[in-house]
């Protein structure tokens, strides 16, 4: 399958006078979770549409495995999607409803029912497999409407806003199971609006807005391009202008300052430079009594970029 399970370059689609996507590039590599991350409206589902075959771009190329997107049905079926709206038939049992799916993919006997029973237990459903859909919460149909997804063991799983409208507990299980998805070597691009979820379960983010891609790269990364720093925040019994100086010593650390009771780090990297600061602390003879590190986030990113906070 070469090195890139997709690989979108340039894409373009106009509707009318609008521009939805406006030359947008980006690739995932096996067993990768790329989050195309933006408020609604700024050409996220448009994107991922041209990713499944379900719309045609005005320009630029989709590659599925390295062949055109839209090649053949073979090429399709190395997709799974899982759109925003509930694709589910509500009187027929979960079970009943994959059946009906896997045999769209000429999934038959033996075969559909362990891909069924596989489906149901990687979202959480092995017990409800019985029940008819119409009896579930906004959170069950949304795990098997990811279940659907995932029936034909597809290399590239594309999840449209998976967790709108579920509430807390639904949008716990299905990040967990997100994030199982990749280590599973399977690659998923998820949309979201959702700074959070990006923040969690995404290997790599894009942020699009007005239907161009603004940004890509890790969270530290896109972070390191704002020049923004980790805080380290310190509770210490002793003297702590002593604990500020050792700190000052110590690798990572960028600046330490005395304020509000308490000692004030910026690092580069918090998380990874606190073990140092706190063996400082104990060689210094000023016990640490709370520690509390803030992150930069994608939030900031995002306001950086765009002027603006991440519109709904």
């Amino acid at each position: 399958m070469g090195d890139d399970v997709l690989r979108c370059d340039r894409l373009r689609r106009t509707f009318g006078a609008r521009v939805a996507v406006d030359d947008v590039s980006f690739r995932l590599a096996p067993g990768e979770v790329y989050g195309l991350l933006g408020p609604n409206g700024a050409g996220k589902t448009t994107t991922i549409k041209m990713v499944c075959g379900l719309l045609d771009p005005d320009g630029g190329t989709v590659t599925i495995g390295g062949r055109p997107a839209r090649d053949d049905l073979s090429v399709r079926r190395m997709v799974g999607y899982v759109p925003q709206d509930v694709a589910l038939y509500p009187d027929l049992t979960a079970t009943e409803n994959l059946a009906f799916l896997g045999r769209l993919y000429h999934l038959r006997g033996r075969e559909l029912a362990a891909r069924i029973d596989e489906a149901l237990e990687l979202t959480d459903l092995a017990s409800r497999g019985g029940d008819r859909v119409d009896s579930f919460s906004g959170g069950m149909k949304r795990r098997l409407n990811i279940a659907a997804g995932l029936l034909h063991h597809p290399a590239l799983l594309v999840l449209d806003e998976p967790t709108v409208g579920v509430d807390p507990q639904s949008r716990h299980a299905i990040l967990e199971r997100v994030d199982s998805f990749g280590r599973t070597g399977m690659s998923v691009l998820y949309t979201t609006h959702y700074m959070e979820e990006a923040e969690r379960v995404c290997d790599r983010v894009g942020i699009i807005d007005h239907g161009r891609l603004i940004a890509e790269g890790t969270r530290r990364e896109l972070v390191a391009e704002l020049g923004q720093k980790d805080r380290i925040e310190l509770a210490a019994d002793g003297d702590l202008e002593t604990l500020a100086a050792a700190c000052r010593r110590t690798g990572g650390v960028e600046r330490a300052s005395v304020a509000d009771g308490t000692v004030q780090l910026v690092a580069a990297d918090g998380r990874r430079t606190l073990p140092a600061v706190i063996e400082a602390a104990e060689h210094a003879g000023v016990p640490v009594r709370s520690v509390d590190v803030t992150e930069p986030d994608l939030e900031a990113v995002f306001l950086h970029l765009t002027g603006t906070a991440l519109r709904e």
